[in-house]
């Protein structure tokens, strides 16, 4: 795909977002910066619209969750490249600095977080599921980071595979991360590999005040959402978003 033609505004709701910087997160996945005049804000948890548009006028439309609180103009994506894909490589790989698309958001008010929300929170990820949870957790971070307990599970295949793992070096405040392998661990790690367990999950603050948000793939949502309810998690306090 050539590079888009984002000063066609076409359909209404579409705005120009220029990319200003980029960091790689695993071999296959990335977070894009972009500056995109007039955009109207967002809340942890929402996703917006990608356009591409070729010379020949062809459009290509894909969703991509916001991985960073409101700031201004500037929007923060996480890029999962897909095999065979048609935006996600092109966005990770081949889109130059100060080069434009269209989006279009923020879409989505079902999978959302805000430090008003009181109560424990629980954010369980499943690779780069964990995009969406970031927004939640540095919203958090910047909010009041000692006024409600916090805990972040994250399942990842390696090391390798983990997102934002400076961030998550260390928690902050009343705040506990913890990451698990399902198929290579670093050396010294006392969990053995393997799938998400109940045992994963029981230090977690489950309890009916308790937020729970789970992201990732469709089979590991699903199973993450069926191991909170075996811990008596309310299924009304879980909220869930998965990608296919």
């Amino acid at each position: 795909m050539n590079t888009p033609a984002a000063s066609r505004q076409g359909s209404a709701g579409w705005l120009r977002a220029r990319l200003i910087g980029r960091q790689e997160q695993t071999a296959t996945g990335q977070t894009l910066r972009f500056d995109v005049p007039g955009w109207p804000g967002h809340r942890p948890g929402q996703h917006l619209d990608v356009r591409l548009t070729a010379d020949d006028g062809y459009q290509a439309v894909r969703s991509y969750s916001l991985a960073a609180p409101a700031d201004g103009p500037t929007v923060e994506l996480g890029v999962q490249t897909a095999p065979g894909g048609e935006v996600s490589p092109y966005l990770n790989d081949v889109l130059p600095d100060n080069a434009e698309v269209e989006v279009k958001g923020p879409l989505g008010g079902w999978f959302v977080w805000t430090p008003q929300l009181k109560g424990p929170l629980i954010l369980i990820a499943g690779g780069c599921g964990i995009v969406p949870l970031m927004a939640m957790l540095r919203t958090r971070r910047a909010a009041d980071p000692t006024s409600d307990t916090c805990a972040l599970l994250c399942s990842v295949r390696s090391p390798q595979d983990l997102w934002y793992a400076d961030e998550l070096s260390a928690a902050s405040g009343n705040e506990t991360i913890r990451v698990v392998y399902t198929r290579h661990a670093p050396g010294g790690a006392s969990r053995p590999t393997g799938r998400l367990t109940a045992s994963d999950l029981e230090e977690l603050p489950t309890s009916p005040k308790t937020r729970c948000y789970v992201c990732g793939p469709t089979g590991f949502v699903e199973h993450a959402a069926d191991l909170l309810q075996s811990q008596g998690q309310p299924p009304d306090t879980i909220r869930t978003e998965r990608f296919g």
